[in-house]
């Protein structure tokens, strides 16, 4: 599955293409794809035919487009009216969003084309394209955030958040995340640390990958009892996990075409980078560099792994597994 940087860089690459401009038309190839549509294609396709997208907004994992009624000045989309629903994608393990214009052929997996506004310079059409269809579109209700916050990350943020993603926390990367509620939140739980990370009600979009690589740059055992983790090292373990990913959206926005907005769970564009995830057997990159002799462990860990060093991430007494 795709993790946060590669989200955000599919956010930041939308943005730039389709905001302020008005769904002239759509096209269900696939209603598989549109399966979470609860009401089936014809209500989707009459949700959005005529709707202006006013943002492309991500929180965690989860991103959704808001609409509102009507055309709006294409310099100036925040004259339009305040949204209330959304286009929601889930990009599942092999969910693409394209942008291309209307001469391109239709890609062999194309399954949902939104055919957008004319603007100068910029393609037609925004086309969903999914091989192994575990991904989808569907509308959705905007509703107010419980903190009055914005919903996410976003270019102009409102107090208003897909319905479904109502439920997760926020991430390390949102401005407006708080990490004095995190670490309360984060003391109470009686759990491993790693199992912690990946609560998406307490800290949403660090997934397996970039909790092994934030624990590892903290220097921390995935099975640390939450409720003994002190402040500072609470802080340590965060802004190791913002670190992370943001050098993974560096690394993801250096290799990005613009006109090629793509999610692919497989694609890896930090994966040259990785410190712990998937080097079992290999050298400690950090005691190496301090000319001790450890090598990076792997272990089962809810069903999936957790790579770490036993020498600078050394096992808790009483850890929670």
């Amino acid at each position: 599955m795709p993790e946060l940087p590669e989200v955000e860089v599919v956010r930041r690459g939308l943005v730039n293409w389709v905001r302020g401009r008005t769904i002239s038309a759509v096209d269900v190839l696939d209603p598989r794809s549109i399966r979470r549509h609860a009401l089936g294609a014809g209500d989707f396709v009459g949700n959005l035919q005529g709707a202006t997208v006013s943002d492309v907004v991500r929180r965690g994992k989860f991103l959704w487009m808001p609409l509102t009624d009507g055309p709006a000045a294409p310099e100036n989309p925040e004259t339009a009216a305040l949204p209330d629903v959304a286009l929601m994608a889930h990009l599942g393990m092999s969910g693409q969003l394209l942008m291309q214009d209307q001469d391109v052929p239709d890609e062999k997996h194309l399954k949902v084309r939104l055919r957008l506004s004319p603007r100068d310079g910029m393609p037609a059409q925004l086309r969903f394209v999914d091989q192994r269809i575990f991904g989808g579109l569907f509308v959705t209700a905007l509703v107010p955030t419980d903190d009055g916050g914005p919903g996410g990350l976003a270019e102009s943020p409102l107090p208003l958040i897909a319905a479904e993603a109502a439920h997760i926390a926020r991430d390390p990367l949102d401005p407006a995340f708080s990490f004095d509620l995190f670490y309360q939140r984060l003391r109470k739980r009686k759990t491993g640390l790693k199992r912690a990370l990946l609560d998406q009600g307490l800290v949403s979009g660090i997934g397996n990958i970039y909790a092994d690589e934030a624990l590892w740059r903290a220097r921390l055992h995935f099975a640390r009892p939450t409720d003994t983790l002190r402040r500072n090292e609470a802080q340590r373990v965060l802004d190791s996990a913002r670190e992370v990913m943001l050098d993974a959206l560096a690394a993801g926005g250096t290799s990005f075409d613009s006109l090629y907005v793509n999610v692919n769970g497989a694609s890896g564009y930090f994966d040259r980078s990785l410190n712990a995830y998937g080097r079992q057997g290999e050298p400690c990159r950090r005691c190496a560099a301090a000319g001790i002799s450890s090598t990076i462990r792997r272990d089962q860990f809810m069903n999936r792994s957790s790579h770490t060093c036993p020498v600078c991430q050394p096992r808790p007494r009483n850890g929670r597994w």
